[in-house]
């Protein structure tokens, strides 16, 4: 084995394609695409031939952690050129392993991008190095002539935090934070990703998607946009899905028309967007990717209310539990002033209760 925003004030029922709260990672994640030549027989046409050029042949697949402790995280950070820790289970001789990135927009299949010898690099002591530009990308390895396509966990490569030059990122506003107006406060992103329109239906998770997670500001047509986004987040709001179980109804896979009661009021808040939402926080973790605002019908009675409230903030408080590095926030708006109850999540590293 190598381990080679805006303000919530009402509930709208999202349309998904994902699988059960419940479930398990699809085995689509798993898929392994082999070039035809590891299962061609030789000319002599041999069983014998064929079973052993098959046991020869290269498998490859990401293990269970490549998709965090929920196995429902669905893409894996890393800043531009830096080491990548892409968890790999590799059947047959690891030895002269290549690989390669692959945009996963790429107009051409990933095996066809990957032909050229300088797209090729070889791994050395089960390390894997990101590519230089930001983007979303595939897993390429190769022995031989053998060849496996990775689809996920999807490599995401972002713009380093030092490109914000001012309160602007490639024309995208994204305003101040405390570590840049103070110098004792080093609090920032390491980076943000960088999302073009086309990009939003890419999957984070099993169960939640990039769309989910850009600032809903007045922006609405610069592209492309950026996000802060922490994987702890990702793995903590996954867990507590899990927690709540089969009751939250979420759509089944292919499933276009179903309606689910799941809805991500607020998720990344620009420093610039954050500072006008009323009496939110002036440091508030939905700034670095921390935090989300989510209303769950958790008993499944088509309807959001204090009860499912109640549900979800006993799933957290069995996350945090289970999972002591994933301890944070937890706050219950409940007031009048919502038209729908929710529930804010984050993973601050100190346990805080609250009520909105």
């Amino acid at each position: 084995m190598l381990h080679v925003s805006g303000v919530p004030t009402s509930f709208f029922r999202k349309r998904r394609r994902h699988g059960s709260v419940s479930g398990v990672l699809g085995a689509a994640s798993l898929l392994l695409i082999v070039s035809a030549a590891s299962v061609q027989p030789d000319r002599t046409g041999s069983v014998g031939a064929l079973a052993a050029r098959a046991r020869e042949a290269l498998l490859a697949r990401p293990s269970l952690n490549a998709f965090g402790v929920s196995q429902q995280v669905r893409v894996r950070f890393a800043l531009p050129g830096a080491a990548v820790e892409f968890p790999l289970e590799v059947v047959g001789e690891p030895a002269a392993l290549d690989y390669a990135w692959v945009s996963v927009d790429a107009s051409e299949p990933a095996d066809s991008a990957a032909d050229s010898s300088d797209a090729m690099r070889r791994m050395v002591d089960s390390d894997f190095v990101a590519p230089t530009q930001p983007g979303f990308y595939h897993l390429v390895v190769q022995r031989g002539k053998d060849r496996v396509v990775v689809p996920e966990p999807v490599l995401a490569v972002m713009v380093p935090f030092a490109e914000k030059h001012g309160v602007r990122l490639n024309g995208y506003r994204i305003g101040t934070y405390l570590a840049e107006r103070f110098a004792g406060h080093r609090d920032h992103p390491d980076g943000f990703l960088q999302v073009n329109e086309t990009d939003l239906g890419l999957h984070v998770t099993t169960h939640l998607t990039l769309a989910d997670f850009i600032t809903h500001d007045q922006q609405v047509s610069v592209w492309p946009k950026y996000v802060a986004l922490n994987p702890r987040l990702l793995d903590k709001l996954e867990l507590v899905l899990s927690k709540v179980g089969a009751n939250a109804q979420l759509a089944s896979p292919g499933d276009d028309s179903a309606e689910v009661a799941f809805d991500v009021h607020s998720g990344f808040r620009t420093p610039a967007h954050n500072r006008y939402v009323p009496r939110s926080a002036r440091d508030s973790r939905h700034q670095y990717g921390e935090a989300a605002d989510v209303a769950i019908d958790a008993n499944g009675d088509g309807r959001v209310t204090r009860t499912d409230q109640v549900l979800v903030a006993r799933a957290v408080d069995e996350v945090e539990a289970e999972h002591p590095d994933l301890v944070g926030g937890l706050g219950m708006y409940v007031s009048r002033r919502y038209r729908t109850p929710y529930v804010h999540i984050d993973v601050r590293g100190t346990r805080i209760r609250w009520t909105g």
